[in-house]
């Protein structure tokens, strides 16, 4: 498993350009993200110089990282005829290879260059993913085939870089792979039980937490 590029970026804000076309609006985002290739500190709450641009959605300590898998940009090609689509296109932090949400689970530990960290939970994809690339459903599309990618949160800081091996030392819930999670998630497979279990994770982030309780009992909110 090998971290292959990194991408951080500052939050910016687009002005509309005229065109009345549904992602033709004013926006702020830290989605433009540019590749580095020193070494980069990664803290508590992420990398060094990167900014997000929506802190009540993104980013904190759950959230510090977010990762894809460079396994899944073949198809996104095809799928949606840009070409070439580059590493950061999906406004991740790492584009790692060996890290398939088939394949890890929630919990996961890995040591990484300097840093230790950990698998938080699946990513869920935002509407700025579909105004970055003026696909009106690949938000939609990405939640459906599970190529959503994932989030790390920092158990030990220090400094990165592209091609460091990423090391496995833990996996404490073999049982919630990222698919397995997003299918009760997205898909709301095995119901409120399945829900209620996964809520039960201890490893898992907060707000997946706080979501998958309010779903499996909803008279404890009513």
């Amino acid at each position: 498993m090998k971290l292959l590029s990194i991408q951080i970026s500052t939050a910016v804000e687009i002005q509309p350009q005229g065109t009345n076309e549904w992602w033709d609006k004013e926006w702020r985002t830290s989605f433009f993200k540019k590749p580095v290739t020193d070494p980069v500190w990664l803290g508590y709450e992420g990398l060094r110089g990167d900014e997000c641009a929506d802190s009540k959605h993104h980013g904190g300590v759950d959230k510090a990282v977010c990762v894809y898998a460079s396994e899944h940009y073949p198809y996104w090609t095809q799928i949606t005829g840009i070409d070439p689509l580059p590493h950061g296109g999906f406004a991740e932090n790492f584009t790692t290879e060996g890290l398939l949400e088939t394949e890890i689970c929630v919990g996961d530990i890995y040591s990484l260059g300097e840093a230790t960290v950990q698998i938080s939970q699946p990513r869920q994809p935002c509407w700025k993913l579909s105004r970055r690339w003026k696909i009106k459903d690949l938000s939609a599309q990405v939640e459906a085939n599970g190529f959503t990618g994932f989030y790390f949160r920092v158990i030990h800081h220090g400094h990165v870089k592209p091609g460091d091996s990423l090391e496995l030392r833990g996996r404490p819930n073999p049982r919630w792979t990222l698919q397995i999670c997003n299918e009760i998630m997205h898909q709301k497979k095995g119901g409120a039980e399945a829900a209620l279990q996964l809520s039960r994770c201890p490893d898992l982030s907060g707000s997946w937490k706080d979501h998958l309780w309010r779903r499996s009992s909803p008279e404890r909110w009513s």
